[in-house]
């Protein structure tokens, strides 16, 4: 799985010049946890037009691509697929006609009693920060009720549709309890890879590490929003700089260390700061 997603580096504007923080949008394998390539932004620009200049820089050949739904357009599904990979992409309003048709097609299932097309369902239940979350998945890959759908003919190699119902609740007080704040959502995706809906739960919440194991990573343990840096390519650069000292990080194994600690132990300890550094060669 390569997860692509952006973040700002937001202390890197300029006031007085008129120029905006830059945006980069990163590649996350997030079964190997490494950073696999950035680029950024022009001031015009935004993501859509940046994630298929990105993939161009990728070998995605055998692995699911996930993007948000900002990113759900035909280009980028295209540019993935010519590239030999597979993309899961959210579903919103933004492509509204298909959304309308997923909806609907979804709608049609729950009111047969699940029983009006061919199709793969799973649960999971989930703990953790003090709430219980349920997940409920559902997939349609039957090419049939695809391709009867008129706006799923602009996609490249479509292949399933997918639902996802989640319910988060705290953890501890009864379900009946008034007080008790229960959460409900519901996610539609589009695929171009046979997958159960098992593994869909699994693959959309990965996805999600992108935010946690990266970019919260860059603001907690690097301060990256708190540089300054800003002049001519600086901020893009030490970027990149942040990312190839997370990548190393993140692969040494030898000590049982966070991020931060790890950064200040290989400021301490030359020894361990030349180990981590030989993992850039090797």
């Amino acid at each position: 799985m390569i997860a692509i997603d952006g973040k700002q580096v937001r202390g890197s504007h300029d006031r007085c010049l008129g120029s905006s923080a830059i945006h980069l949008v990163s590649a996350w394998a997030t079964q190997s946890g490494l950073l696999l390539g950035q680029v950024k932004l022009d001031a015009k620009e935004n993501e859509i037009v940046a994630v298929p200049e990105l993939l161009q820089q990728l070998d995605v050949t055998g692995a699911i691509v996930t993007l948000d739904a900002l990113n759900c357009q035909v280009k980028t599904a295209q540019a993935i697929v010519d590239k030999n990979g597979d993309y899961l992409l959210a579903l919103k309003a933004n492509q509204p006609a298909l959304h309308a048709e997923v909806e609907l097609l979804f709608d049609d299932l729950a009111a047969s009693g699940y029983s009006a097309y061919e199709h793969s369902y799973s649960q999971a239940v989930d703990s953790g920060h003090g709430r219980i979350e349920n997940r409920r998945a559902w997939v349609i890959s039957d090419p049939q009720w695809i391709a009867q759908l008129p706006a799923a003919s602009r996609w490249p190699k479509l292949t399933g549709l997918i639902k996802i119902e989640s319910e988060r609740r705290p953890k501890g007080p009864a379900i009946d309890d008034p007080d008790v704040h229960i959460s409900h959502e519901t996610r539609y995706y589009i695929t171009s890879t046979k997958v159960q809906a098992a593994a869909v739960i699994a693959i959309t919440r990965s996805h999600w590490e992108i935010e946690n194991s990266v970019h919260w990573i860059l603001d907690m343990a690097f301060r990256e929003d708190d540089s300054r840096v800003r002049k001519d390519n600086g901020a893009e650069n030490l970027a990149i700089l942040r990312r190839i000292a997370l990548n190393l990080i993140k692969q040494d194994k030898s000590v049982k260390l966070g991020v931060k600690n790890k950064r200040l132990k290989a400021g301490w300890d030359h020894d361990y700061l030349l180990l981590l550094l030989s993992n850039l060669i090797n």
